[in-house]
């Protein structure tokens, strides 16, 4: 590749990370989205994770051979790490492919263990920046979480499709009366359960984490069950542990409804989705109000480039 692209990148590099670093200093936010596959030639995904780099390439064709390929990464490698200002040894690289949703979150690709603790609004969370497909912690709902812990005092909290737990930290964090986190993951159920260990929350009194299939356990439910559910569902599962598979599209409207059923009166859903042909069945749905809190919900390092939807619905 000329040095005229290397150029291009440079610059548009430099001129990201100077606009979004400044909001992240100014909010005392150190785990932020830097560039995403801003310039087509640099397919990459770089995000700080206070002072580790997580650099993901998308996968794509080209004409470089693998040589070539590796030499044009480490050049690469060099441009980011002097304008992040952090060493290449801090830099994980992570290749993937670009599809629709999380599709295949619960892969492990690496087995380097490299955990490592970074802070979020005054909490403590594992990430990993080298062993799953994604990091542990989607900086992206970084405000939903926040609104989760503002509304989570007294209530018993419901995490479906938990993943590393981070929102079920957030609740305890707001007081919530009780918190149950369910996965079909026994390796993100413990790394939820560590989250929660690791910020002095856990009570296993109050604090709940079950290896079930969300879409048989909700069945399980009784009315009045929970007053806050987290819904945040890859976009499809075909997992040999569900007894069925899952197809966002298809099956939100059944989804909802089971746990709209298990929510008590005053009951609050925050559900995503990373869909992005995503279309909500809005009359099929049991609710007085459904909000569409995309935007809302949109940190100032994913504006303009986040995919997914995010809605607010009420008992």
């Amino acid at each position: 590749m000329n040095t005229e692209k290397f150029h291009m990148f440079r610059n548009r590099l430099v001129k990201v990370y100077k606009h979004i670093h400044k909001q992240a200093r100014r909010q005392n936010i150190t785990c932020y989205r830097v560039y995403d596959h801003d310039l087509p030639e640099f397919p990459f995904c770089i995000e700080i994770y206070e002072d580790h780099i997580y650099l993901a390439e998308y996968k794509r064709r080209h004409s470089l051979t693998e040589e070539e390929h590796e030499q044009w990464l480490e050049d690469c490698i060099v441009i980011i790490s002097e304008i992040l200002e952090l060493p290449s040894d801090n830099v994980f690289i992570k290749q993937r492919q670009r599809k629709a949703g999380r599709l295949g979150q619960y892969q492990r690709v690496d087995t380097t263990d490299a955990f490592f603790d970074v802070k979020e609004a005054g909490l403590n969370f594992k990430v990993n920046l080298s062993d799953y497909l994604d990091t542990g912690l989607f900086l992206d709902h970084r405000i939903t979480r926040g609104m989760v812990r503002d509304a989570a005092a007294g209530k018993r909290v419901l995490n479906l499709f938990c993943y590393t737990g981070s929102f079920s930290v957030y609740a305890a964090a707001g007081n919530a009366a009780s918190v149950t986190s369910v996965d079909l993951s026994k390796t993100y159920l413990k790394w939820a359960e560590d989250n929660m260990q690791l910020n002095n929350f856990y009570d296993p009194r109050k604090h709940h984490f079950l290896h079930a299939d969300v879409l048989q356990y909700l069945d399980t439910l009784e009315p009045d069950s929970f007053d806050l559910v987290i819904l945040d569902p890859p976009t499809f599962s075909n997992s040999k542990r569900m007894k069925d598979f899952l197809d966002i599209q298809a099956d939100h409207v059944s989804l909802l409804n089971k746990t709209l059923k298990a929510l008590s009166p005053d009951g609050v859903i925050y559900f995503s989705t990373n869909y992005r042909k995503f279309e909500l069945d809005r009359e099929r749905i049991h609710t007085p109000s459904v909000r569409d809190i995309t935007n809302a919900t949109t940190p100032f390092d994913f504006q303009g480039k986040l995919f997914r939807w995010c809605y607010r619905l009420e008992a």
